[in-house]
């Protein structure tokens, strides 16, 4: 079921008033967006009147899944193909160049592990090439033809039946033209402090988190992890936050006992000592959409579920194929990109003013619009926007100050989904598991 125009008029609205992610112009030569607010504005001051925040939204319970390294196209290109027309997926004669010049058309992909696909912030940049996105088959030589790749419902079938029965958003891009350390600070903090790249302070970032501002209004919260949590590697916590950091098993037991915090990140396990689960190639992307079947199922059986809102997303797009152009985004900061002396500066624009590839965005709620496809710009620090609107929280950084809440993707006045059917039991294909292990015998499957 597809909501009426009519019905998003209010929410429309919002997005024309409020200055970054206001248009869904999405080629890189789009205007620059207006950034009109800034680090430490509340959600009160950047809405227009009659917008909910705080307690009028009826959310008491946020649960964060993000997944890795896959761009919408690579994903949810072909959704329209399984009855969701009004997804902007993969054009007709979708294709990139290879090295000689010749195009290499878009292809049902029909292996589940693949190669690693360049998504560094040199090899993200050359990929986009100043709005063309045509260099993805010539940064992932050899076998450059697997970044246009692209699955569908028979491959994902958890995916796409969240994408038909709940919300999803097909202008949701990460927030940086790069790999997955800044992509994860931009969720978690509003900016990467000028990181571009996979690296760490050896005794964490000590910059402000949405895990400070939780604590300092005291908002409950849990990182739910499997191996190790983004949030104690990248950032310098106190012993007390800490002490938040769970092993997964908990997350399922307190979904049970209806004892979620209010805001919960969940991290899947990297593969360091066990298989793999956050779809990083080349781990085995249903053994990832299994895991998140488990969230989700978790979510659903919850006594918390009838106020919960679950936003599955992944980091960046991992190398893989998009044909839309990342647009223009407000800076976070003033602090410039880290470049090193062999980074390509002329190449491209160094900066933080443009969002990353799209990447999959689904929302999963009792409040969610069934069937929905949300065309305004968001990026990860739309997701903190949205934590700060609920618990109506200072925003951290220009970025998230200017950030769509994405609230069209909900209708908070009428629970529609308040008893979804539970997905089916995602299966993993075992003559793709023994493909996996034949192709890729070091990884843990």
């Amino acid at each position: 079921m597809k909501h009426s125009a009519a019905g998003l008029v209010p929410v429309l609205a919002l997005v024309a008033l409020s200055g970054c992610g206001g248009t869904v112009e999405s080629s890189s030569n789009s205007p620059a967006p207006a950034c009109a607010f800034h680090a430490g504005a509340l959600p009160a001051d950047t809405l227009p009147a009659g917008t909910p925040h705080g307690a009028a939204i009826p959310i008491d319970h946020i649960v964060v899944l993000m997944q890795e390294n896959h761009s919408f196209d690579n994903y949810f290109g072909r959704l329209p193909a399984f009855g969701h027309g009004d997804v902007d997926g993969l054009p007709a004669g979708a294709s990139n160049p290879d090295a000689n010049g010749t195009a290499v058309p878009a292809f049902h992909q029909d292996r589940y592990c693949t190669a690693d696909t360049d998504h560094s912030w040199t090899g993200s940049h050359l990929e986009f090439n100043s709005g063309k996105n045509d260099g993805f088959v010539i940064r992932n030589n050899p076998d450059g033809a697997r970044a246009i790749g692209y699955y569908d419902q028979s491959d994902l079938p958890l995916y796409y039946a969240l994408a038909q029965s709940f919300a999803i958003g097909d202008r949701y891009f990460c927030s940086v033209l790069g790999p997955t350390f800044p992509n994860r600070m931009h969720l978690l903090a509003g900016t990467s402090f000028g990181h571009i790249r996979n690296d760490l302070n050896p005794t964490g970032f000590v910059q402000p988190t949405i895990f400070d501002t939780l604590n300092a209004h005291n908002v409950s919260w849990k990182v739910y992890y499997n191996d190790f949590s983004y949030a104690g590697l990248l950032f310098q916590l106190t012993p007390a936050s800490r002490a938040r950091l769970v092993r997964f098993a908990n997350f399922a037991r307190d979904a049970a006992a209806g004892t979620l915090p209010q805001v919960s990140f969940v991290d899947p396990a990297m593969g360091i000592v066990s298989v793999e689960l956050d779809e990083h190639p080349p781990a085995n992307i249903q053994q990832g959409e299994q895991f998140a079947a488990q969230v989700t199922e978790a979510v659903l059986s919850s006594p918390n579920w009838p106020r919960t809102a679950l936003f599955i997303t992944y980091d960046e797009h991992g190398g893989f194929y998009d044909h839309v152009p990342p647009p223009a985004a407000c800076p976070p900061d003033d602090i410039a990109p880290l470049l090193d002396p062999g980074d390509p500066e002329s190449d491209f624009p160094a900066q933080f003013d443009r969002y990353g590839f799209r990447v999959p965005l689904m929302v999963v709620s009792p409040y969610a619009r069934p069937g929905f496809v949300s065309h305004a710009i968001y990026d990860h620090t739309s997701i903190l926007r949205f934590i700060e609107t609920r618990f109506d929280l200072p925003a951290l950084t220009n970025r998230d100050a200017n950030a769509q809440a994405m609230l069209d993707l909900f209708d908070f006045s009428h629970p529609a989904l308040l008893n979804p059917p539970m997905p089916s039991p995602v299966t993993v294909d075992p003559a793709q598991l023994q493909q996996c292990r034949d192709d890729f015998p070091t990884m843990h499957y």
